[in-house]
């Protein structure tokens, strides 16, 4: 059953309705947020000697493209935050693929782009493109099956093709996601979704001038994003209480501060000419709330900081997760990192390649979207906890010094990469949520 859709947040108050919504849901559930545990974190081994290295090479934003210009690769950019989801068929793809769903969306993006040049089909990133892929093209690019394989209810050994399965699911979506937005963006006369956030990026900038606040220009667009696009629209309501996740449309603003950045500082540079900046304002995404999918609560579990023994019996979300006992908790003083691997499941077989231990991957608890709701709102609030901790401590002289300018896109990044850091943390639980398009 859906659970029913909440009305958009006041307009300027995006940003904030997904903090305040987080924190009440969080509340109303009864999940805790261990101030211990995101204290060890903090001072571990495990936290501050990988934190750089993995936050400065783990977006995985950069494509081996020569792009025309700057709308050309923020146009595939946004595409890509559009795309940003398929978690919930990480096994399946990796049987299919050999990628997970990150990977598969990127090389699927990839495959759009390089066919638009090739293949003499149009252009598959505009408008009108995205509105002719056929479930077949999307399928062949993703690299999926749309039949899945049944036995014969009367003759022994003889196996049936049919429609359906894990790979027609998603291709679904993806086509839904593609052909919605396609026309959102013909009816509103914008040639490609770059264009359109191109023009969200000048408004936000426009606002931000007139108040004389940089960080009012990521709202602006957030909002319109989120408004336009219903493959933005991350949102709904739990138990009466509205929430407001956004995943997507603020991991794209954080992405075009990334990608974009270098472009800005070379043009602050009098001497370069003009033409090497893009033709858009970059928005300040340091501020943003964290882009919540199915990694982040799930590795927050593990670590300790989100605790579910509190929670609320009407979501059963206590008996999700494996407990995490006493002494597990307790070695987390001496390393946080010991806990994600006292929490991992033994893998059942290994192989090795070289040096690279090879882990089957395997799905974690099966959520209701309530659940999954609830867990990415505990996520997005233990990192605003992580956050404030981190600045106390790095005031107060306590931990790294780096600690007072922690960021929250930064954090969310290092949570989300740990997990592929070593093959070890890959055979970590994530929960799954399939048929959705939020992430």
């Amino acid at each position: 059953m859906a659970l029913p859709t909440p009305p958009f947040p006041p307009s300027g108050r995006f940003v904030e309705y997904v903090r305040g919504s987080s924190r009440a849901l969080t509340q109303a559930e009864a999940v805790t947020i261990s101030n211990a545990n995101i204290e060890r974190l903090l001072l571990s081994p495990a936290f501050t000697e990988t934190y750089h290295r993995i936050t400065a090479t783990s977006h995985g934003l950069a494509f081996p493209l020569n792009f025309p210009s700057s709308l050309s690769e923020l146009n595939l950019l946004s595409i890509l935050a559009l795309l940003n989801m398929a978690s919930g068929y990480r096994v399946p793809l990796h049987r299919e693929t050999g990628r997970g769903a990150w990977d598969s969306i990127r090389a699927f993006v990839l495959g759009l782009y390089l066919s638009s040049a090739t293949d003499g089909e149009g252009d598959l990133l505009s408008a009108m493109g995205m509105q002719t892929l056929s479930e077949a093209k999307i399928a062949e690019l993703l690299g999926v099956s749309l039949h899945t394989e049944r036995q014969h209810e009367r003759i022994h050994g003889l196996t049936i093709g049919q429609v359906g399965g894990p790979g027609w699911e998603l291709v679904q979506l993806l086509k839904t996601l593609l052909d919605e937005t396609g026309k959102v963006l013909v009816n509103g006369g914008y040639p490609n979704l770059g264009s359109f956030v191109a023009e969200a990026l000048k408004e936000g900038a426009r606002v931000a001038h007139d108040k004389g606040d940089p960080a009012v220009a990521a709202d602006v667009v957030l909002e319109q994003l989120v408004r336009a696009v219903p493959g933005f629209q991350d949102m709904s309501i739990v138990n009466n209480q509205p929430i407001y996740c956004f995943k997507k449309a603020l991991f794209l603003i954080n992405a075009i501060a990334i990608r974009f950045a270098a472009k800005r500082e070379r043009n602050d540079d009098a001497s370069l000419s003009e033409s090497s900046a893009p033709p858009f304002p970059i928005p300040h995404a340091s501020h943003l709330p964290v882009f919540a999918d199915n990694v982040l609560p799930s590795i927050l579990i593990h670590l300790g900081v989100i605790d579910l023994s509190t929670t609320s019996c009407t979501l059963t979300l206590a008996n999700i997760f494996p407990a995490i006992d006493g002494a597990a908790a307790a070695a987390t003083a001496a390393d946080p990192a010991l806990l994600l691997l006292a929490a991992a499941p033994e893998p059942r077989a290994q192989a090795r390649t070289g040096e690279e231990v090879v882990v089957p991957v395997v799905d974690g608890p099966v959520l209701t979207p309530a659940q999954t709701y609830v867990l990415r709102a505990a996520a997005i609030e233990a990192c605003e906890r992580i956050v404030s901790h981190a600045h106390a401590m790095g005031a107060a002289g306590r931990g790294a010094p780096w600690l007072k300018d922690l960021a929250l896109p930064d954090l969310d990044n290092w949570l989300w990469a740990v997990a592929k850091d070593r093959p070890d943390y890959r055979a970590l639980p994530r929960f799954v949520l399939r048929n959705t398009p939020f992430f």
